[in-house]
């Protein structure tokens, strides 16, 4: 009976431990597997998200309004409780409109912060030289602000694009004022070596081309320091009928108001990174009847399911409503349907799979289209006005 007793007993602690065993061998097969599906800037209830942006700088009030449209869309969905059950944080960083800055800004919310993604970085040059982090790292950058044609050709796998080019958004201005029988056009663009100056003369030129027409004059002036009294009046002296301006936030500002104060009175168009309300604040008196390309439909046209969305975020949030934030607002709903997308594992592989499957997607007004091969997103481009009031019309 001793015998018996001594070897049940001996039965039952091996029991005992094979089962301590199985469930250490468990916890380990979990931890690993939790270990391998982990993610940079993911836990349980969040997902940490970087921007790198000009929060001060040249173009800071039109940032300061595309913000204000990308958290008006992020607070809405946080209020519902997330996606999949995880909450947006953003982490922003001012790179003042600085290319070095940004890419600076950008390895360090990469490397030491571990955000997931990137997400709506401003300016040409500042967007390119984040560029060579994003295949290093394999890290997403959503809804880049810049239309320069080398974000979507070749195809950076890493890098989705929400808003038009910028050539389209010129070879657009030409068709409309060919269209009104304007064909004496001028441009004024940056300085060739900068990414937007090259956007706005190759877009200008296949435009032009197009239409078998000669510009009037291509003026070139630098970013930083341009001799704007000197530049209005080389513009002035070639007489165009209409004006296409390719630059950036207080640039375009001083030569527009220099021309009218010259006595300019050609017909005046520049692009979608203009289209902040604060730049026709700005304008003054000089607004009236400057036409602005834009890349997302109106944000006060509330016959659209876009409209309808924006202007009740907007109200709840104390967002302004302009151009420029609704491009935040469009673009954060981009990044959240990616993320939605991809499910509850989220990885940066099936978020980029998840963005690529988002074919012909209608946002409520505003088509997206993305594939393997096709990072561009939307080709959305109209024609806008300011008038007397310093308000957008259509």
């Amino acid at each position: 009976m001793l015998t018996s007793h001594f070897d049940q007993s001996a039965f039952a602690e091996k029991s005992m431990d094979m089962r301590w065993k199985r469930r250490v061998v468990a916890g380990l097969v979990a931890s690993i597997a939790m270990t391998a599906f982990a993610e940079d800037g993911i836990t349980e209830d969040s997902i940490l998200i970087g921007q790198t942006v000009g929060l001060t700088g040249t173009v800071a009030s039109a940032v300061k309004e595309m913000n204000e449209g990308a958290h008006a869309y992020i607070a809405g969905v946080n209020r519902q409780g997330g996606v999949n059950g995880r909450k947006i944080i953003l982490r922003i960083v001012d790179d003042k409109f600085i290319p070095a800055l940004a890419a600076a800004n950008a390895e360090k919310l990469i490397t030491q912060d571990h955000v997931f993604a990137l997400f709506q970085s401003r300016g040409t040059p500042q967007t390119e030289a984040i560029l060579p982090l994003l295949e290093t790292h394999q890290v997403p950058l959503v809804a880049p602000s810049t239309g320069a044609e080398i974000f979507h050709t070749p195809v950076n796998r890493w890098l989705f694009n929400v808003r038009a080019k910028y050539q389209d958004e010129v070879i657009k201005a030409i068709e409309h004022f060919t269209t009104v029988g304007i064909n004496k056009i001028g441009l004024l663009t940056y300085e060739k070596e900068d990414p937007l100056g090259m956007e706005g003369l190759a877009g200008f030129n296949k435009g032009m081309t197009a239409r078998q027409l000669s510009p009037a004059i291509i003026a070139i002036f630098p970013r930083l320091k341009p001799d704007i009294k000197a530049t209005a009046a080389k513009l002035i002296a070639a007489r165009p009928a209409a004006l296409i301006i390719v630059s950036s936030g207080e640039n375009t500002i001083d030569i527009i108001k220099e021309l009218r104060a010259q006595g300019g009175s050609m017909q005046i168009m520049t692009m979608s990174n203009n289209s902040s309300q604060e730049f026709a604040r700005d304008l003054g008196p000089a607004a009236n009847g400057i036409l602005v390309t834009q890349v997302t439909p109106a944000p006060h046209l509330v016959s659209s399911v876009l409209g309808q969305e924006f202007k009740v975020a907007a109200k709840g949030t104390g967002t302004t409503v302009s151009y420029a934030a609704m491009e935040g607002f469009v673009s954060a709903k981009v990044l959240v349907e990616g993320i939605r997308r991809a499910g509850r594992n989220l990885t940066r592989e099936n978020f980029v799979h998840a963005l690529e499957s988002m074919k012909h997607a209608d946002l409520g007004g505003l088509m997206v289209n993305y594939g393997p091969r096709n990072h561009t997103g939307s080709q959305f481009v109209e024609i806008t006005m300011l008038g007397k009031d310093g308000r957008f019309v259509r």
